[in-house]
């Protein structure tokens, strides 16, 4: 069973560690089940951005360049052929080209729990008594992420985003909070240090634990 180490809402660490849920964060990790739902998510946050213009599409190229015959060169329709430079581009990209990639959603929350139970046997899950924000300032969360000692990208799963606690940490640079139903295997696997609180672990059990 996994342990993770806890803190109360202030920052103060407590002698006793959490005993962290074993259906969530203790089973056993496919490293290609990871890999497959990280490309997903990747995939899925692709834009296809890119577009060349067809032969079709290109501006000129109306008018033969020289006649067909008795001039020595190769005969040519246009100068926006395909095989001049500043020509139109074959098979080129349209910009509708769609990346996305599907992922089945018993598969995607194993992955979910298996990256989670990665991170618990590496010991970068920590729990927080509970994270909240009377005021929405960012200074009462770096005071607090100084207490903790925590440093680098910092994920903050919380039972439920509020305004308050949107605004308490959106402008903090490596933390980025979600709600604990939206964890994905690209926050979990890119991040430091998971900071869970603990009525987050709850959402979470019920949201992945088996049924």
């Amino acid at each position: 069973m996994a342990n993770a180490v806890s803190y109360s809402k202030t920052g103060t660490k407590h002698e006793a560690s959490v005993k962290l849920e074993p259906q969530v964060f203790s089973v056993e990790a496919s490293h290609e089940l990871v890999a497959q739902a990280y490309r997903t998510y990747l995939a899925n946050g692709r834009v296809a951005g890119a577009t060349t213009l067809k032969r079709g599409e290109v501006r000129g190229g109306g008018r033969k360049p020289w006649r067909q015959k008795g001039t020595g060169r190769a005969r040519v329709g246009s100068i926006r052929v395909p095989n001049w430079r500043g020509g139109g581009i074959t098979f080129g990209p349209s910009g509708n080209e769609n990346h996305s990639l599907n992922l089945p959603v018993r598969m995607k929350r194993a992955a979910i729990r298996q990256s989670l139970s990665l991170r618990a046997e590496a010991g970068d899950i920590v729990v927080l008594e509970a994270f909240t924000s009377t005021d929405g300032k960012v200074k009462a969360t770096v005071e607090l992420l100084t207490k903790m000692k925590l440093e680098g990208t910092i994920l903050l799963a919380l039972e439920e985003k509020t305004n308050l606690t949107e605004r308490a940490t959106r402008n903090l640079q490596g933390l980025k909070a979600v709600s604990a139903n939206y964890l994905n295997v690209f926050d979990i696997m890119n991040a430091d240090k998971i900071v869970v609180t603990q009525k987050a672990l709850d959402v979470i059990k019920s949201w992945l634990g088996e049924k």
